[in-house]
């Protein structure tokens, strides 16, 4: 029985509310241990070319490419910095997203809103790794924090500060071909501020998009078409009156922590299970009577069954690494970027590390291996590479713990329990930590820095730069009306 058939058979069962959490596995003999690593500053996000071989990282101030055919060995063979010197804006950064589509690789930024930074998507040939040539640099008039790529399109987040959509590019013209936003499916949700439904993430499959908008939920949008996108159904979307009347300060608490918070999305390859990855910490309330609590904390990654997109079923939730300090400046181990392959999930998950399940029975995920070493690696995304020896091999990408360097770590792909693993007691200092997160996410000065508000999801202090951006928005476009 495939998956598609056993989401079938059980739905009636789990649609009577049977909703599994994971669970651990017996170890594999030997202890479960990174084969390799190699640094590389800035890294952020990782994609893998279609064997396997090659990674493509994202770099915050460029993309590197590293050979991982040799998994005790990956080496660098291509490492492009200070792109678009040239440009008006230039150099273009804040580089946190790379996708590819066959031998074209995206990359795309800046991430954030971010003055002095040219916005759009770098179109890149990568058929020779070790050589790889930028074709062209559509420009836009709004940040790209995380893009997907296929068919020669380019799906992506575009908040804008007003609708937030996805925006589909044509990636040889750069013409739009279609656009699709929360607001456009229901006018309700123009009443809810920006930064509550900010575009984090699309993932694409088979023509239907998962677009992950924070406290909106999880859209299921049929873009096969993308000049006449249509919603299938959606996830966690919550009701827009309640969220458009929440506070100032409300809206900063609700944007923290659960519900909500959806971050990243992605499906199987039968398309029916879905992914959810949620972004959360915890954050220090005042009560009544002045005392304060500490609420919310981290999340983790929800399957859903979306055979049937108008009515989803969550199968089982697999939660998150616990936090001993769980707060924005403390140690983070909610849920990050993951990768289906084969019945198995591959996740990140902050100073929380890397693990793999068994998911071939969604509704009951099975914890194979967990690797963490949080006093040095933060892991952003992990993704499975390729078969190897006996078994195979995924990667993860680090973007460093205080003066560690960021990296690209190879895992082997199977059981196993690491050896002396270390607890994640790890004390925070959180002025320092979140200086430090800051300043390696955004590359700006102390002054621009110290202009941004927080809202989490965009890294740290991304808030009102991010979703108050009319004003960036507004200046780029008189300067690109004036020439």
């Amino acid at each position: 029985m495939d998956r598609r058939q056993f989401l079938r058979v059980t739905g009636g069962t789990l649609l009577a509310g049977a909703v599994g959490t994971s669970r651990r596995a017996a170890a594999h003999p030997g202890p479960f241990e990174p084969l390799g690593s190699v640094d590389i500053d800035g890294a952020k996000e990782v994609v893998l070319s279609a064997d396997g071989q090659t990674a493509f990282v994202a770099a915050t101030s460029g993309y590197v490419t590293v050979d991982v055919s040799s998994p005790d060995r990956p080496r660098i063979l291509a490492e492009r910095r200070g792109l678009l010197s040239d440009h008006d804006d230039g150099p273009f950064r804040n580089i946190y997203d790379v996708k590819l589509d066959g031998e074209t690789l995206l990359a795309v930024g800046p991430a954030n809103p971010l003055p002095g930074s040219p916005a759009g998507v770098l179109v890149v040939d990568v058929s020779d790794p070790a050589a790889p040539v930028e074709r062209t640099f559509h420009e836009t008039d709004y940040p790209i924090h995380n893009c997907f790529a296929a068919d020669g399109r380019a799906y992506l987040t575009a908040n804008d500060g007003d609708e937030n959509p996805v925006v589909v590019l044509d990636v040889e013209t750069g013409d739009e071909l279609g656009r699709w936003s929360v607001v456009s499916a229901d006018e309700r949700w123009a009443d809810v501020p920006t930064r509550v439904r900010a575009v984090h993430d699309v993932w694409v499959q088979d023509g239907v998009a998962a677009i992950s908008l924070w406290d909106a939920g999880t859209w299921l949008v049929d873009v096969s078409d993308p000049g006449d996108p249509s919603v299938l159904g959606s996830v966690g979307a919550g009701d827009p009156a309640e969220l458009s009347s929440l506070s100032a300060d409300q809206q900063r608490t609700t944007g923290r922590t659960p519900p909500g918070n959806h971050h990243s999305a992605a499906t199987d390859e039968s398309g029916d299970l879905l992914g959810i990855g949620i972004e959360s910490w915890g954050i220090e309330v005042t009560r009544d009577d002045e005392t304060t609590e500490l609420v919310g904390g981290p999340s983790g990654v929800e399957l859903w069954d979306i055979s049937n997109p108008v009515s989803p079923t969550r199968l089982s939730t697999i939660d998150p690494p616990p936090s001993p300090a769980p707060t924005i400046g403390g140690v983070w181990t909610t849920a990050h970027n993951f990768d289906f392959h084969d019945g198995f999930l591959y996740s990140s998950w902050y100073r929380g590390g890397v693990k793999r399940h068994d998911v071939s029975d969604p509704s009951n995920p099975v914890e194979l291996s967990w690797w963490r070493d949080p006093e040095r690696a933060s892991f952003w995304a992990a993704q499975y590479a390729y078969p190897f020896a006996d078994e195979g091999v995924f990667v993860a990408s680090s973007w460093g713990v205080d003066d560690v360097s960021p990296a690209l770590y190879t895992f082997p792909d199977h059981a196993g329990e690491q050896r002396d693993s270390p607890a994640l007691d790890t004390e925070a200092t959180p002025d320092s930590t979140a200086t430090q997160t800051t300043a390696r996410e955004t590359e700006t000065t102390p002054t621009d820095t110290a202009s941004r508000a927080d809202v989490p999801g965009f890294g740290i202090g991304v808030g009102a730069a991010a979703f108050g951006a009319a004003g960036w928005l507004y200046r780029r476009r008189a300067r690109q009306q004036r020439e």
